[in-house]
């Protein structure tokens, strides 16, 4: 689990707020029996600004985890840093594109979240080209699916990453609700 890097290491299915959220209890105990990676699913996590979802990406991580899976946590901005780092040292794209191709479950948080550069999608091309139908990826992002052609900046390559993506995952909305003014209200 320390290798995963999660940003919530307190996360965990069984600590998870469902009221007022929307949230199927069901389908997120269901997913942290990680059957959807034995099938190579994604999931998408969509929601407002603090409603949750990389509080609940981690909870599903840790359960991969315990069931042994390779999991890795990373921030989107994060991993672009990495890829301009490879890039300027010479290391070469392909070794960071296997590094993170090869987790069984790659969360990806803060999903297009920032513009993107045409490296950047090209990277981001690769990387989801390598994990398609061999690995599964969690995606944390504000923006709905619908919006994701346009933030990946259009075109032939933004169709090739959706191809991807879109048609083996999981959609679930984290909800409006706060979280982070939720519990800050509950501890004063």
């Amino acid at each position: 689990m320390k290798q995963a890097k999660f940003r919530f290491t307190d996360a965990d299915v069984n600590s998870i707020y469902y009221a007022d959220r929307g949230l199927d209890k069901n389908q997120i105990l269901e997913l942290s029996t990680c059957q959807y990676m034995r099938n190579n699913f994604s999931i998408v996590l969509n929601g407002f600004t603090g409603s949750g979802k990389t509080f609940l990406a981690c909870a599903l991580g840790k359960a991969a985890c315990r069931q042994l899976y390779r999991v890795r946590y990373i921030r989107m901005p994060e991993l672009l840093e990495l890829r301009t780092e490879a890039t300027l040292q010479g290391k070469g794209i392909g070794k960071l594109v296997n590094k993170f191709s090869n987790y069984n479950l790659l969360i990806l948080d803060e999903w297009l979240l920032q513009e993107l550069s045409d490296d950047d999608v090209r990277f981001i091309f690769e990387l989801t080209e390598k994990r398609y139908d061999c690995h599964s990826t969690l995606f944390c992002t504000q923006y709905k699916v619908s919006d994701w052609h346009t933030r990946l900046g259009g075109g032939t390559m933004a169709d090739a990453i959706l191809d991807r993506i879109v048609h083996k995952s999981i959609r679930i909305d984290t909800g409006s609700m706060n979280m982070r003014e939720y519990f800050s209200t509950k501890e004063i």
